[in-house]
């Protein structure tokens, strides 16, 4: 069963006690999300997330912020969006044209970007099953 909000006080009512949303189902959000809470589902498919951490097996996004995903920390299976602004990211893989991380970004399976940076002078990024494939 897919979950879907359509506005910003549906998601905020499902926050629970400890701020988080969790969700034990897909997550289809059809609006702005900009939210002071944790978000935990199976699947997440929405245009523009910003909020603290993230937790998903997949992320699907015709964008996360229709271009950006802005959170604190993401946890997931896949990732697809046009660009991830984040703290630091773990994934199988990862899809995007420009991602900008503070200290790591590692993928297990796969790794495609234009560009990637992290904001620490020793940050790292790395896929460990292949090489980052760079896309024009």
């Amino acid at each position: 069963m897919t979950v879907i909000i359509n506005k910003q006080e549906e998601l905020e009512a499902l926050i629970d006690k400890n701020n988080n949303i969790i969700i034990h189902d897909d997550l289809k959000i059809n609006c702005d999300i900009n939210i002071e809470a944790n978000i935990d589902a199976t699947n997440i498919d929405a245009f523009y997330i910003k909020a603290w951490d993230i937790d998903a097996k997949n992320i699907k996004a015709d964008d996360i912020k229709a271009y950006d995903i802005e959170a604190y920390d993401i946890d997931a299976g896949d990732i697809k969006a046009w660009d991830i602004i984040a703290g630091d990211i773990k994934a199988n893989n990862i899809e995007a044209n420009d991602i900008k991380y503070y200290a790591f970004c590692i993928t297990y399976e796969s790794l495609k970007c234009k560009t990637i940076k992290g904001e620490r002078k020793n940050s790292l990024h790395a896929c460990l099953d292949q090489p980052i494939e760079y896309i024009k």
